[in-house]
């Protein structure tokens, strides 16, 4: 195919590159849906929660919570208008920059996170660690960390 080689791609480059839209696309599809029926929580807002859970004094500023989450600023701030609006979320302002807002977990959001992670989990453990052997796991960690800017 004229497009492929043009690109300087093969097609067993641009297989794997599908599969692994399609596995990530497939376990947060399967995550996403375990969460709503059993929490009526959607992934994002777990993700937030989780976020914040796990940050110091369980609050983040806005700015950096959208760039963990992978959300959009404006698409960040109607996740946290709704789970402020549900009670498991606050805002609150930042003390060193009038501009700035913390995202801060409520004792209620808190709660709910801890509902639902054990549904989180389990999902993991079903639609990917557990498709794994030992080995597997350790050169799929190799191979995403030389993929994540982050690491």
């Amino acid at each position: 195919m004229t497009l492929l080689r043009d690109e300087g791609l093969t097609v067993e480059e641009l297989a794997v590159w599908r599969m692994l839209q399609r596995a990530q696309v497939r376990i947060a599809r399967h995550l996403e849906a375990e969460l709503l029926v059993a929490h009526d929580l959607p992934l994002a807002s777990y993700e937030v929660l989780m976020q914040l859970a796990e940050a110091p004094e369980r609050r983040l500023r806005m700015n950096d919570l959208a760039g963990r989450v992978l959300l959009s600023r404006s698409g960040l701030t109607r996740l946290i208008d709704r789970l402020q609006r549900d009670g498991l979320v606050a805002r609150q302002a930042c003390a060193d920059d009038a501009r700035g807002l913390f995202a801060v977990l409520t004792d209620a959001g808190a709660a709910r996170l801890a509902e639902a992670t054990p549904t989180y989990l389990r999902g993991i453990r079903t639609q990917f660690l557990d498709l794994l052997g030992a080995a597997e796991i350790g050169q799929v960690r190799e191979m995403l960390g030389k993929l994540d800017g982050d690491a």
